[in-house]
This record gives structure tokens, sequence and C-alpha cells, in this order.
């Protein structure tokens, strides 16, 4: 079932400043996009270049002044969703380069302070189900709080904190898979379902692809419980969510505002 798509946000620069804006659905194989249209406020400069994997694209603008940015889509996600506790972990020395970045640590996911308790508290499962007891375990012990952090909060004050939003849930989730060596990424996204409804952040895991016998695949795992990763439209991926923001700024900016609708099409 395809899903509609509106966003908008505006922000202010008080000199020329460049900036890198990631908001548009990816035109990847697990999702087709039907229709979309980009609007942005005009600008000194605009320039498209891929993104993170060349999944998705960023646009760099440089602009002065009010800026404002407007998209509607309609994406039709056609990824497979198996049962996540029956899929095996693919041995690292197994593991495709695309997938071995994504077992260090990086700024905001320090998964080397995290490995004494995700062995403690998980050890004695493997793979998907390792990574579903993972996800539980972090629904069941957060609060989802928007405000509850910053864009300096990292996986590791999350779980001091134990308070968060869907970036920190995100957080999390990929720190704990890469401290027992599964290689995890963060989804920015888009969903139907996600209250209050924004711009969303799931974590993306590389375990067994049952479907090609000695491959692996990556798998969306949302701790929040809000998205349905058949239902999920991916904007771009990265480390954590400083690889892909909505909006970079290289310089000082004024956000004003922001909207995200996303429904179901019937």
């Amino acid at each position: 079932m395809p899903i509609d798509i509106s966003a908008r946000f505006a922000f202010h620069l008080d000199q020329p400043t460049d900036l890198l804006l990631q908001f548009e659905a990816a035109a990847i194989p697990e999702q087709k996009i039907l229709s979309s249209e980009t609007r942005l406020a005009e600008a000194m400069h605009v320039a498209r270049v891929p993104a993170q994997d060349s999944i998705g694209e960023r646009i760099w603008v440089r602009a002065l002044g009010d800026y404002s940015v407007e998209y509607s889509a309609r994406v039709a996600v056609e990824r497979l969703a198996p049962e996540l506790g029956s899929l095996a972990m693919v041995d690292p020395h197994e593991l495709p380069g695309e997938a071995v970045g994504y077992l260090f640590d990086s700024r905001y996911c320090q998964a080397d302070r995290m490995q004494s308790f995700v062995a403690d508290r998980f050890g004695k499962l493997e793979g998907g189900a390792k990574v579903a007891a993972m996800r539980d375990w972090i629904a069941e012990n957060f609060h989802y709080v928007p405000g509850a952090s910053t864009p300096n909060t990292t996986a590791l004050d999350s779980f001091v904190e134990r308070r968060g939003i869907c970036r920190d849930y995100a957080h999390v989730l990929v720190t704990f898979a890469r401290a027992s060596t599964i290689p995890a990424r963060y989804v920015a996204c888009y969903a139907p379902g996600v209250e209050p409804q924004d711009f969303h952040a799931v974590a993306e895991v590389f375990l067994n692809d049952p479907t090609a016998p000695g491959g692996g695949a990556w798998y969306l795992v949302d701790a929040t419980g809000m998205a349905d990763p058949a239902k999920t439209a991916k904007i771009g991926i990265g480390r954590d969510a400083a690889d892909v923001s909505f909006l970079t700024s290289f310089g000082l900016s004024r956000f004003d505002s922001s909207e995200v609708q996303v429904t179901e099409t019937k």
C-alpha cells in the first residue's frame, strides 16, 4: 500500500551560508517513488550529490535570509519484512565490505562502552533473536519524551537517562547491535503512525538473507514500536544522525518551523 508524504520546514540565515539538506524519500529497489515534488526557495546556489552509500541524494544550498522547503511524494514500499527472530547472524569474517564500516564506533554510538552490558543482558541470544530482545528491552525501559535530548546527546547519555525521542532510541539500538558484532546503521525515514508526526529515525541491522544462501541483507528495526518496516520510506542512512540530518548548516542559522504528515493511501 503506498504512503503519501508531505513535509515543509523553514529557517533564517543572517549571512550567506552553505547548507546540506536530505529530506526526499530515496529512489531504491525496495521502494518506488510514484510521484514527487520538491520546492526550494530561491538560493544563491543549489546542487545535488549522492548521499551515504548512494542511498538517496543530498542537496547543497547556499542561501541568505528566510529560506523554506516544501516536499510531497507518494511512495510504494515493496520491502520484504521477515520475522526478525528467525534471522541468523552473519559471522564477521563473512561480512561484505558495505557492512564492515557499520561495526565501528561513531560520534553518537560508542559501542565499545556498552559491550559488558550487552554481553551480560543479551549474551545467551544470537542473530535476529538478540536484536529483537534489544529492541524490546529499549521499548520497555525507555520513555519517549519530546525535548528530552539535544543534538549533542549520545547513545550512552540516553542509556543513562532512559528517555529520549526516535533519534535516541535508534542510536541505542545501533550501539547495542554493534557491541554484539552485528553491523547496524541509522536510518532517517518517513512512516505513518508516528506520534507526534515528524521526520522519523530507526535502526537497520545486517543479518542473514534466507532468500540468498550465504548472503546477508539489511533489516529495519524500530525500538519505538511506531514504524512498520513494510510501510516505512527511507530517506537515507548513516553511521548515526550526524550522517543523515535533514538539515545540516555550515554556519549560524535559526530554525523557524517544521511540519510533516505521512498517511497510508487507500
